[in-house]
């Protein structure tokens, strides 16, 4: 049974209404922490819910179905025509030049209407699906490297005069090549420095290259594709094509901007892969949208406070402000947003610079690939920011005791799970190794070291393909598996379960004996809700029948059942000394008399954390007491031993120590002594046990009482 002071709320009283029954009362303190509190999460919430806006205004579902339409029309293998291949069956040089003079020039002048009606291009526009305007003309652009790039070696001087390494800014080829009558023989800078560079699968390509745009017709791009491959536009030493174009939807106000990619490694052949984005450029259209826009300019206006609000506390807790880690989050939340805030105006202002280019000139190629690019960082930004700003939420509700076992357990054992981790990941990364050299080889999935990572994380999740391991090495392949599986999964994932489970229980323990606040905010609901009542008169308020002096009778008594579960103990050793006895009670009897001048009889959080070190103290003290009374056992066996006389426990007297737990001031009876024959002995802070046979010993405690008549 729980202590009467434990199960009384910190900074909740208990009251008798009129009728006797027990009615909650929230002191001023704990009224106004919860208040705050309960304050800070409404704006909070407000806060979070004009994000949510704001973010899921940025996405529609119609962005997959976009990215869908475009991805059949250029990636996918024509269903109708099947000498038509599509871009992901490119495989080689002439597969490039084979698609881009069909798949590629039939997706982007579409001259057929939705009724297969010869279509007329009005000044020379294409609609991509009847619905998609190609915005400009699509670009394509190369980069290639220099000859004798790598080393050959000695022996094969004779044999090979060229060579070609992969990719590299430092090995990249920009001298005039072909018959330099055009932009496309000619290499061109970036046109801005905030050109992002690519990413691809064999290399990090820059910006620039050999660039060319498209006519806006489909004879004449034809018919200059015809005379590019005629002329070896692309070379041994070409490592990579771009092909981008841009699209506008007007029904759903949605741009697309498409990036085709093929790459020609070092190794021969060809790798292809795409980017197809999706993007709300022009923000400010629907009425929806502009209620977006009113949701930003409050954005705007919750992260000025929120910076004020910072700024005022790393001004009061300086160093101490870093300490946090809800600070940092906080900190993390609002630079994200800025930046956010920073970008979102740049944006805007580079759409509409880009719109006025366009109309200007419809041949040449409008960048969004750049606007997109960037786009998508910005949406990953948001997303980032999003997921913190929910986990914050966790700061507002700690008051629910689920949530603070979670926190305080996870806090608890983290330095458990670190060292654990460096244990695991020890093993986890041996076996990437291992599994890197041995099956890098023949294994897509173990082809690099990160992909062996990944694979193994797989595997313990349970995805994973055995049939491949073992193809690749008959003996070491299935080894290398059992093993794995065995140590990583059975052993080590059940050893971190462990930890956790064991924290968990241990902090579930503790929370059983500290009140929970989730009792004080459904009281200041309940309290808050009478008021209520009371102001629009339908119920009449409470009066107190009885005097503050009968609450803080009932909070002295509280008090004074706090030890109530070392009852038995009491009865077993003895009283308490009174100076012992009488410490705690000086300590809450003055707490006692504040609330009698300011007539609340409560127990206060600061009142209740004493009490419950001062029983923590006195459970250290009886296992001091303990490991004495065993220490005392061994040393009177030893006397035992020596001397060959047995102690017989039905003696007529005491042979105990019976001042021993006076140490506590736990209230004990002391024995009398009943044996004649016994020999007390005190010297200084031990007991000297004189025996006629033995020498003496020293042994901690108070005074002993020895029987001496069962070894006469």
């Amino acid at each position: 049974m729980e202590p009467a002071a434990a199960q009384q709320e910190p900074g909740v009283d208990r009251r008798l209404s009129g009728t006797g029954a027990v009615k909650p009362r929230i002191s001023l303190s704990g009224e106004l922490e919860l208040k705050t509190t309960l304050r800070e999460l409404v704006v909070y919430v407000v806060f979070l819910t004009d994000l949510c806006l704001l973010t899921f205004g940025m996405v529609s579902t119609d962005m997959y179905y976009l990215n869908q339409v475009m991805s059949h029309v250029f990636l996918e293998p024509s269903l109708s025509n099947s000498t038509v291949s599509g871009f992901e069956s490119i495989r080689s040089r002439a597969d490039f030049w084979r698609f881009a003079e069909g798949r590629l020039l039939d997706g982007l002048y579409w001259d057929k209407q939705y009724s297969n009606r010869t279509l007329t291009l009005q000044d020379n526009n294409s609609h991509i699906y009847y619905e998609n305007l190609l915005l400009g003309v699509a670009q394509i652009r190369q980069l290639k490297v220099r000859n004798n790039t790598c080393s050959i070696y000695l022996y094969f001087h004779n044999l090979l005069e060229d060579c070609y390494s992969k990719y590299r800014y430092q090995a990249e080829d920009k001298s005039n090549f072909g018959p330099r009558n055009g932009s496309e023989w000619k290499y061109a800078s970036a046109s801005s420095s905030l050109s992002p560079w690519y990413w691809g699968c064999r290399g990090f390509y820059s910006s620039g290259g050999y660039i060319f745009t498209l006519p806006k017709s489909k004879q004449e791009s034809t018919e200059k594709l015809v005379f590019l491959r005629q002329n070896n536009w692309i070379t041994r030493g070409t490592r990579v094509v771009f092909i981008d174009f841009s699209t506008y939807n007007a029904n759903i106000n949605l741009f697309c901007i498409v990036r085709l990619v093929v790459e020609f490694p070092a190794t021969g052949g060809a790798y292809t892969s795409s980017h197809i984005y999706s993007v709300k450029l022009l923000r400010y259209v629907t009425y929806y949208d502009y209620f977006l826009a009113s949701c930003e300019v409050a954005f705007c206006l919750f992260i000025l406070t929120f910076i004020v609000q910072e700024a005022v506390k790393m001004v009061k807790l300086k160093k101490e402000y870093f300490q946090s880690a809800w600070n940092c989050l906080d900190l993390v939340l609002l630079v994200v947003s800025i930046l956010a805030i920073a970008f979102n105006i740049y944006r805007t202002i580079k759409v509409s610079m880009l719109m006025k280019k366009l109309l200007s000139d419809a041949k040449e190629y409008p960048d969004f690939y750049f606007l997109a690019y960037w786009q998508v960082l910005y949406n990953n930004m948001i997303a980032i920011n999003i997921f913190f700003a929910w986990i914050k939420i966790f700061k507002y509700i700690r008051f629910n005791r689920t949530m603070t076992q979670l926190s305080s357990t996870l806090s608890r054992c983290a330095k458990d799970i670190i060292g654990f981790a460096v244990m695991f990941f020890i093993i986890f990364f041996a076996y990437a190794q291992f599994g890197y050299l041995v099956f890098g080889a023949q294994v897509k999935e173990f082809s690099t070291f990160p992909n062996c990572i990944f694979t193994q994380f797989r595997i313990v999740l349970g995805d994973f393909n055995f049939e491949t391991t073992e193809a690749a090495n008959r003996i070491l392949g299935p080894i290398y598996f059992i093993t794995f599986v065995f140590f990583v999964f059975f052993v080590l994932l059940n050893m971190f379960l462990a930890i956790i489970n064991e924290t968990y229980s241990e902090v579930k323990a503790d929370f059983e004996v500290i009140p929970s606040q989730e009792f004080q905010l459904r009281d200041l609901f309940r309290e808050s809700y009478n008021k209520t009542l009371v102001k629009l008169r339908l119920k009449k308020p409470e009066v107190d029948t009885h005097p503050a002096a009968k609450s803080l009778e009932r909070t002295n008594k509280d008090i004074s059942q706090l030890s109530d579960g070392d009852s038995a103990k009491k009865e077993k050793y003895g009283k308490v000394s009174k100076p012992q006895e009488e410490k705690p009670r000086e300590q809450y009897r003055a707490a006692e008399d504040t609330d009698a001048v300011t007539a609340q009889g409560y127990v206060s959080m600061e009142e209740f954390q004493k009490l419950f070190r001062y029983t923590a103290e006195l459970g250290n003290e009886l296992n001091n007491i303990n490991a004495k009374i065993r220490r005392l056992t061994k040393i009177v066996q030893k006397l035992q031993d020596a001397s060959g006389v047995t102690f017989k426990p039905e003696a007529t007297c005491s042979y105990v120590v019976v001042d021993i737990y006076s140490l506590l001031g736990l209230s004990h009876r002391k024995k009398q002594n009943t044996c004649p024959n016994a020999i007390p002995v005190k010297h200084g802070a031990s007991t000297q046990l004189h025996h006629p046979i033995s020498t003496s010993l020293s042994l901690p405690g108070e005074l002993l009482l020895l029987d001496t008549s069962a070894h006469a």
